[in-house]
């Protein structure tokens, strides 16, 4: 495997992008490795690194399908009901409490 050109933070030449980068053009890296690698120097620990495609070998972005808007439709729904209490929050419920705000604080919901 040959080793990747390193540049330092904001010297990389112009053609190259990360993967958000690429997504925000509307673009995808298709299946080309990594072609430069950026590092930026820290004080107290290893270096940042991000890693640079090739905007020239980059493919558009694949349209969603019926079958993938449905998909993302109902695990959006999933994340939506509550596994206590089987009702739909109105919301995303946060992982963190793992149920709606009902559930997770009932005796305030009584005072009220």
């Amino acid at each position: 495997m040959a080793t990747l050109p390193v540049y330092r933070w904001r010297l990389a030449p112009e053609g190259y992008a990360t993967y958000r980068q690429l997504r925000a053009m509307g673009l995808r890296p298709g299946g080309q490795d990594v072609a430069v690698q950026i590092e930026r120097p820290r004080r107290k620990r290893g270096p940042l690194v991000a890693y640079l495609y090739r905007i020239d070998l980059a493919l558009p972005v694949r349209p969603m399908t019926p079958a993938k808007w449905a998909a993302l439709a109902k695990a959006n729904a999933a994340r939506r009901i509550c596994p206590e209490c089987r009702r739909d929050a109105g919301y995303v419920i946060a992982t963190s409490l793992g149920m709606c705000g009902r559930c997770a604080a009932p005796e305030e919901q009584r005072a009220a």
